[in-house]
């Protein structure tokens, strides 16, 4: 099973490729996939039958008894078999329905298979952690696919509600599950189901548990009051609707409620709540569908109403509703998914979807009008088909349950009984209105599509028809299942058939279905009394009211907490860690027994220069000044490190603080020199005091954690588990690529996302692969000097690089009056003007450059027993490229490294996470380590492992990301200050800009205030 998954992942990131390769056909290139696990699922059921049960289990967070597990029982199988086999189909019908023009047609392609791989996921799961994460990538998955139309707001708005919806019922959900799996004490769901049997873990938090699930199965299914996602659903493309909201999303909520029904159906308030929403479900639904026109919206209200007669059966809890259940369920797959389909086919064809406007449908295009009869009979409960099958069994077990004295038996026969009147209703008007001939409307001219569209909808009718038929074979399949509700040895022992001969249960399907055709036939009196019914009573006005509070509570929020500019923002959040940690430390009762003022003479002496640095970064009048002094404070830190014995945080703590002051230089090169030059600073004492309270709260919160302490801590072993598990000495380096590696993975990640923000930033319209090299540069430019400037006079204006001399000769003996050219040190060195180059600075760079890149490849291979790491090496490298770029500009880092940053960034994150990736494959935990040791001569003993090729991909996204920095807030910069030099006209433009940028980023006033800069 985790095979499968992994395929349809696969195949799903795939997708998208393949779709520009094989345009529509590829969606038969997918349904191969579902049809094969089809086909796979069918053939696993005589192993179920002998075994009970197909378990698989991979160990994945054992500390928390998570694991991968997959188990597919009778009910798992029969889900399986509805996700993959309605999944099949619909692909294959999106073959035909889809045009090759169609926008976004590869993405939706991968997303529809995701889904299906996500569901089967979902339904097979049997750990309720990784059960409830497959849940939650169906909402997001949905969302994407409702969403599919970007361009149309409705598409979005319906999108954005119902994962909105199903996001906050997964989210009540988690707490329910979280509560359920420590109450019994594991993650298994089926020992969860299990447990549920034993008396002595009923009580409250079982049952609040239980209602916190139903709350996501609820709003999962669309049961009132959160039925009104699933109508606004209907502006995604009409395959999603027939697999997302008729056969696979909605019934994740039914297929949970059946999943938990054997143990927790006797659970205070499950028998009111399922029932009495599911009968309130099926009648609101029904009762709106009767109201609708458009044809896409009578099967939405429709589906809503018989989600909620599935929750009533699903969740009556005993052995022949069980029954009754799973025999809906399908049924209810295959005729909701073929109508769907046949309502796609219909607007395609007519070019509409408003029963209005039709007419003559049927007399046109027969075979279409004869798929649709027979689903629609089905959906009405009529013979001999599935849904007669089913809607006689539900009958009947509610009818059982009634006689034996079941006051809930009565109510859910009595509303289910009604509920399948109105069923029959807009069952025989939703067919009257896409089929029949309409006086007073011309014939519908249709548009030929071919027979192959019929295909998908086709098998599903047939499917129909052969279950009803065979319904006494398929109880066989089903019965299982029922066995294991509670009390199934005590009832009947009920089995599905055509026909069980006449009565009450026959009869009772005959009159429902007799006034439901009467109440077809009298369609406007029933309109009429709908028209005088007040709608005061709306789930979808309320939702609209609950966001429109948000949102102006939001607005109220940060207006109040967040106005003022940066120091405000800054100001409100220092204040609430004073008053909140502050708060907490000083109730705190754990404190040093003794304070130790220093360790040694020189860390007072360190501490001392760090204090006045700070202090004097507050009082700097300039900003390169304020840098610099910042940057003594980190440096002062690197002492410490080097004085406490720790040359790995030493080295990391210089090469990042090299790094950062750098960066610092490179944004503020551009704004004004001197800070707040216009508005003098204010409130400077507030501003003084709450930086001393912050001081004083870390202060506390340092004291606390050195007095809070009760046991001995884990470094004594780190030694011998850094030699031991990790295969190193370096035991900082080993905590990093290995014992807490996934730490590692998460702070690259972010690295990453920095880099990619800060090149947002700069990169507004559109964002260059790699860096213009200087060799194209240069040859442009002599095609362009040539009509304009003497090859003899060098260039000195910032922008592209003049041509060269001819020849050494030529720049040695320069012409009267010109300046002696240069000898260039570096291979852009001619494109920076005479007054800003460095002739020592060339000589440096030239000489330490491929020195420091060599020394970075041996920190980075020795950090896992030396000083070092792949961070350490990486940052090395990272200050070799910006010593290039401040030497030679960005011609000079363009030659340097002539590889766009983001591939240097995504081949370190693929190294990083292929390694956790690698493992699962050899039946390991992710990120556990591999090791090979050999004697090779001359260097002695080799260890290689995996986590040094972790180590590699944490060096490239670390050069990524400071190659991204040059780039974006040096060359980028660089590149829009010369086009506004080159140019005059923008030349004001770009002053206004850089202007604008330093006023705001200099404001030091007030609240609201911002400074002005004069230009």
């Amino acid at each position: 099973m985790a095979t499968i998954l992994l395929i349809f992942l696969a195949l799903s990131v795939v997708a998208p490729a393949l779709t520009r390769l094989l345009g529509t056909r590829v969606f038969y290139l997918l349904a191969l996939l579902p049809a094969a696990v089809f086909g796979i699922t069918i053939s696993q059921y005589g192993q179920i039958e002998a075994q009970g049960a197909i378990v698989e289990k991979l160990s994945w967070i054992p500390q928390l008894q998570i694991a991968l597990s997959f188990r597919i029982d009778d009910l798992a199988w029969v889900m399986a078999l509805i996700v993959t086999g309605v999944g099949a189909l619909v692909l294959v019908y999106c073959a035909r329905y889809f045009t090759n023009d169609e926008p976004g047609l590869g993405r939706f392609a991968g997303l529809l298979l995701a889904f299906a791989g996500t569901m089967y996921g979902l339904v097979t799961a049997d750990d309720i952690i990784v059960m409830f994460m497959f849940w939650e990538i169906t909402s997001v998955l949905s969302y994407l696919l409702i969403g599919h139309y970007t361009n149309r707001k409705e598409s979005r708005g319906a999108a954005l509600q119902a994962l909105l919806v199903t996001t906050f019922g997964g989210l009540v959900m988690l707490v329910g599950v979280i509560m359920i799996a420590v109450q019994a004490g594991t993650t298994s769901l089926s020992e969860i189901v299990a447990a549920g049997a034993d008396a002595q873990l009923a009580g409250p938090m079982t049952t609040t548990a239980i209602l916190l699930i139903l709350v996501g199965a609820l709003s999962k299914s669309a049961i009132v009051p959160f039925h009104f996602w699933l109508p606004s659903a209907m502006a995604a493309p009409t395959p999603v609707s027939a697999y997302l909201h008729a056969a696979a999303m909605v019934k994740a909520g039914i297929y949970l409620v059946a999943r938990l029904a054997p143990g927790y159906a006797d659970t205070p308030g499950w028998m009111p709540v399922l029932v009495g929403l599911g009968v309130l479900t099926m009648l609101v639904g029904a009762w709106r569908s009767l109201r609708q026109y458009d044809l896409k919206l009578v099967l939405a209200y429709g589906t809503v109403s018989q989600l909620g007669f599935l929750m009533v059966v699903v969740g009556f809890g005993t052995r022949d509703a069980a029954l009754a259940a799973l025999a809906l369920l399908i049924a209810h797959a295959l005729y909701k998914a073929t109508l769907f389909l046949v309502v796609g086919i219909v607007d395609h064809r007519a070019g509409t979807r408003d029963w209005r406007k039709l007419s003559e449908v049927g007399r046109q295009a027969p075979v279409l009008a004869v798929i649709a009869a027979v689903a629609v009979a089905s959906m009405a409960g009529i013979p001999p088909l599935i849904g007669f099958v089913a809607k006689e069994a539900v009958f009947g077990a509610f009818l059982e349950a009634g006689e034996s004295g079941d006051p809930w038996g009565w109510i859910a026969l009595g509303g289910t009984a009604l509920g399948s009147v109105l069923t029959v209703a807009y069952s025989a008007r939703f067919f009257w209105g896409a089929f029949a001939r309409r006086r007073g409307v011309p014939a519908s001219p249709l548009h030929t599509e071919g027979w192959g569209i019929l295909i998908a909808p086709g098998v599903l009718s047939i499917a129909t028809i052969a279950l009803g038929v065979g319904a006494a074979w398929l109880d066989g399949y089903l019965a299982p299942y029922a066995d294991t509700m509670p009390h199934a040895a005590d009832e009947g022992g009920y089995h599905l058939a055509l026909w069980h001969g006449f009565e009450p249960v026959l009869a009772i399907s005959a009159v429902v279905i007799a006034i439901g055709l009467l109440l077809f036939w009298r369609r406007l009196w029933v309109a009429r009394l709908q028209e005088s019914v007040p709608g005061r009573l709306d789930a979808s006005r309320g939702y609209w009211a609950t966001v429109r509070v948000v949102d102006r509570l939001a607005a109220r929020v940060t207006i109040f907490a967040q106005r003022g500019g940066l120091p405000q923002y800054l100001s409100t959040i220092l204040v609430v860690f004073v008053l909140t940690l502050g708060t907490a430390s000083l109730l705190n009762r754990t404190w040093p027994d003794a304070i130790r003022p220093w360790d040694y003479p020189a860390q007072v002496f360190i501490a001392a220069i760090m204090a006045v640095a700070s202090l004097a970064a507050a009082r700097a009048q300039q900003r390169m000044t304020a840098v610099l002094l910042v940057g003594v404070t980190g440096f002062g830190l690197v002492a410490l490190f080097a004085f406490h014995g720790a040359p790995d945080l030493a080295l990391t703590q210089a090469l990042v603080e090299t790094i950062t002051v750098v960066a610092f230089i490179l944004v503020l090169r551009r704004l004004p020199t001197k800070i707040a030059q216009h508005n003098k600073p204010v409130q400077r004492t507030r501003r003084a005091i709450i930086g001393i309270a912050v001081g004083s709260v870390m202060a506390t919160i340092a004291l606390v954690a050195l007095g809070a302490r009760q046991g001995p801590g884990i470094s004594g072993e780190l030694p011998r588990l850094a030699v031991e598990e990790g295969h190193g000495t370096n035991i900082v380096n080993v905590m990093l690529v290995d014992i807490r590696a996934w730490d590692t993975m998460g702070e690259i990640a972010v690295l990453v996302v920095v880099a990619t923000g800060i090149a947002s930033l700069l990169f507004v319209s559109g964002r260059s692969g790699v860096l213009p090299r200087l060799a194209g540069t240069l040859r442009r430019s002599r095609e362009s000097s040539r009509s304009r400037v003497p090859e003899t006079v060098p260039t000195t204006v910032p922008g592209p690089p003049a041509p060269a001399a001819e020849s050494d000769a030529d720049a040695s003996a320069p012409a009267s009056g010109e300046p002696v050219r240069r000898h260039s040190w570096l291979l852009a060195g001619r494109t920076i003007a005479a007054e800003n180059r460095s002739l020592m600075l060339e000589v440096l760079v030239r000489l330490l450059f491929h020195p420091a890149i060599v020394v970075s490849v041996f920190l980075l291979f020795v950090g896992h027993n030396a000083p070092g790491g792949g961070f350490a090496g990486g940052l090395l490298a990272g200050l070799a490229l910006v010593a290039r770029y401040l030497a030679g500009g960005r011609y000079e880092l363009a030659e340097a490294i002539p590889i766009d940053a983001g591939k240097v960034l995504g081949a370190g994150i693929l190294l990083a996470v292929g390694t956790a990736v690698a493992s699962l494959l050899f039946g390991g935990a992710p990120l556990e380590s591999s090791y090979f040791s050999a004697d090779v001569p001359v260097f002695g003993e080799i260890s290689f492992g995996t986590s040094t090729i972790f180590d590699i991909g944490v060096y490239l996204v670390v050069v990524g990301l400071i190659l991204d920095i040059l780039r974006s807030l040096g060359a980028e910069i660089d590149r829009q200050q010369e086009d506004a030099e080159l140019n005059p006209d923008a030349a004001d433009d770009f002053t206004s800009t850089v202007d604008a940028r330093g006023a705001q980023g200099s404001g030091t006033g007030g609240p609201g205030g911002h400074e002005e800069v004069p230009r």
